[in-house]
């Protein structure tokens, strides 16, 4: 079983900047596509930036966030500069990973709080 754990959220200033960084462990074979979605209150989790074969990013965070990967330490980051009120919200990371045990999955972390405030 794969899991993921998310840190580096908390609260931080407008036009401030936070790197997240996600762990992949448990029984992973290969990971292709990791990613971060974020969810604000009452809506619906959208995706922020995802790398595997390509990299993209939401056009509201373009230029502004950069995610990047540590393959050797199945590791994502997402590193968020000028950061927006509209940036709060819960940020998931996503992994699809190939699992030894149940093949190809899709693993969600708990999602780590962000709050973008003065």
């Amino acid at each position: 079983q794969v899991q993921l754990l998310e840190s580096g959220g908390g609260l931080v200033q407008p036009g401030g900047s936070l790197r997240l960084s996600c762990l992949a462990f448990g029984s992973i074979r290969s990971i292709n596509t990791m990613g971060w979605y974020r969810q604000a209150a009452g809506q619906r989790r959208e995706l922020v930036a995802s790398s595997g074969d390509s990299t993209i990013y939401a056009d509201s965070v373009k230029g502004r966030f950069t995610i990047s990967r540590d393959n050797a330490k199945n590791t994502v980051y997402l590193q968020r500069n000028s950061l927006k009120s509209e940036d709060t919200g819960v940020y998931y990371c996503n992994a699809d990973v190939m699992d030894y045990d149940y093949g190809d999955t899709s693993s969600w972390g708990q999602g780590t709080q962000v709050t973008v405030s003065s």
